[in-house]
């Protein structure tokens, strides 16, 4: 087990200080696949399988690194080296964390790519990126050869549970398990994740081996001083996100930890509940949208091993907290984040207080501000937030696009395209995204708060809010409701919830319509997709 980084705080500043990335002594020669393998004890557990049956199965450092090693021979030998891209188009699984111990070994950029994508998706991804091969599942692979049956350059592929040549089970036993990890520099790119690209093409946010050692002082504070013996880690957050890898599948691997993984791929809060029980899960990740969704589901809370469970994605809201912190018994520590630079805002509840409804404040060694039209900071004043890019989080670049890159930054700024407050204790508030703000009669409102006010209706599920044009005023909130099991949508219902936001906040921010949807849209990542409601 790693050495943390952190050290228990009696003041939001003194826990702060503990990290200065300007100064921080990062190796100039380091290998993602090296820490979260080599390092390892061979003989402790990495991995907990959970089939869809229930059943289970456990893989070791050892399994993982000879695997890996025998991966990263297999791709050389179809032509792959160091820099090349490699596809990797596989739910979380043993075989998709050796994929990514192997590719970074083997200096190679893995491109994890969600088993949600279609055909498009995954042939403008995989050609922008220029893959040299792709690893995926069997359950992927038709989806796979018909994006990459475009009359471009052949790219070969490692089917998992294929059969013949393109078999990744026979491709690994004839390879061998013998592999010299490439000697990569700590900015040699290890990983090339796109956004979610509700507005335009995406774009590819490429990652050095380094940003392991922003993620840690992060999660150290997030996860309330973690490693701690006997933590166990899980998250529904798919591995082809930032969050899956970065939040849980490479830091807890560098401190030596097990993770969890669940086969079943539909997320469900019986299954889920019985899963962090029954495996003694300590430290989870999951996003506000599942929170309410076991929150709808009416099971009783309690009997879990909880030190910590972690949110992120959109504010919680101080209904949402407080039964979470009561469902789960421990505390609950919001995280905020971007593919470009993640893990850079939050909470550590033991150290300095929550305050529902903010994002917290800049974990240690991050700084956070919120910049004026004029790219000044200020204070309790609506403007974007941006980050100081100095440090190991940040992306090297845009994959191939200069422009965008510089775009991205102001000066030492990463410009996060997010709206957002500070307050003068430092909490950050979030309002939207800059392309979700409603101008109405003036207004500039944001949607969260409204979804949050409506979240807390007893028969609101899930809710988003989004501007619609109006003759009047420019622009009026349209609210978009899932209800809770049990509850039936009438014109009597939208009235009372109309009536609970208007009890709650202004009136200008009263949904002028409500229409009631049995799910919303939402992007690979799980965000809403606002623009298709702007669109229904």
């Amino acid at each position: 087990m790693e050495h943390p980084l952190l050290r228990p705080a009696s003041s939001y500043d003194e826990l702060w200080r503990q990290v200065d990335f300007t100064t921080m002594a990062i190796p100039e020669r380091f290998n993602l696949g090296v820490a979260c393998a080599d390092r390892q004890d061979p003989e402790a557990r990495a991995l907990t399988i959970v089939e869809r049956d229930r059943s289970s199965h456990d893989h070791t450092f050892g399994e993982v690194t000879a695997s890996a090693n025998r991966l990263a021979n297999a791709l050389a030998a179809l032509g792959v080296g160091r820099g090349d891209v490699v596809g990797l188009v596989s739910p979380a699984s043993f075989e998709t964390g050796v994929g990514f111990v192997g590719m970074f070994r083997m200096g190679a950029v893995a491109l994890p790519l969600s088993s949600l994508f279609g055909p498009d998706a995954l042939r403008y991804r995989l050609r922008d990126a220029g893959a040299r091969a792709v690893v995926t599942a069997a359950a992927n692979a038709d989806r796979v050869r018909e994006a990459l049956d475009d009359g471009g350059e052949p790219v070969p592929l490692l089917v998992i549970g294929g059969e013949g040549p393109e078999s990744y089970e026979d491709a690994l036993a004839a390879a061998s398990p013998a592999f010299t990890p490439v000697d990569t520099a700590a900015e040699d790119p290890a990983f090339l994740i796109y956004t979610s690209g509700t507005t335009g093409d995406p774009k590819g946010a490429l990652h050095a081996h380094r940003i392991v050692f922003g993620h840690l002082p992060a999660f150290e504070a997030i996860f309330e001083f973690y490693p701690q013996p006997h933590d166990v880690l899980w998250s529904p957050a798919d591995w082809a996100w930032i969050a899956g890898i970065m939040d849980i599948l490479v830091p807890a691997w560098f401190h030596g930890l097990p993770v969890v993984v669940d086969r079943e791929p539909a997320f469900s809060a019986e299954r889920a509940v019985w899963l962090m029980r029954e495996f003694d899960v300590t430290l989870t990740l999951l996003p506000a949208t599942a929170l309410r969704v076991i929150r709808a589901s009416g099971i009783e809370g309690g009997g879990f091993a909880f030190r910590s469970v972690a949110s992120g994605g959109e504010a919680l809201g101080a209904d949402l907290l407080k039964w979470s912190e009561e469902f789960f018994g421990a505390t609950v520590n919001e995280g905020y984040g971007q593919t470009e630079l993640n893990a850079c805002i939050g909470n550590c509840a033991s150290v300095y207080p929550v305050r529902p409804g903010s994002l917290g404040k800049a974990l240690p060694g991050f700084t956070a501000v919120v910049l004026d039209d004029d790219g000044e900071p200020v204070l309790d004043a609506v403007g974007e937030l941006a980050l100081d890019r100095r440090t190991p989080s940040t992306m090297l670049e845009y994959w191939r696009n200069p422009t965008a890159t510089a775009e991205k930054f102001r000066g030492e700024w990463l410009l996060t395209g997010d709206l957002a407050r500070q307050d003068a204790d430092g909490y950050v508030w979030f309002e939207s995204r800059k392309d979700d703000v409603i101008t109405s009669a003036g207004y500039r409102i944001g949607p969260g708060e409204i979804e949050q006010s409506l979240g807390g209706h007893e028969a609101v599920a899930m809710a988003a809010v989004v501007g619609v044009p109006d003759e009047r005023r420019g622009q009026v909130p349209k609210a978009f409701v899932v209800l809770r099991p049990g509850v039936t949508a009438s014109p009597e219902l939208a009235d009372e919830l109309r009536a609970h936001v208007r009890t709650r906040l202004a009136a200008h921010e009263v949904p002028a319509g409500i229409a009631f949807l049995d799910e919303l849209p939402r992007t690979t990542t799980g965000k809403i997709l606002r623009r298709a409601l702007r669109e229904d």
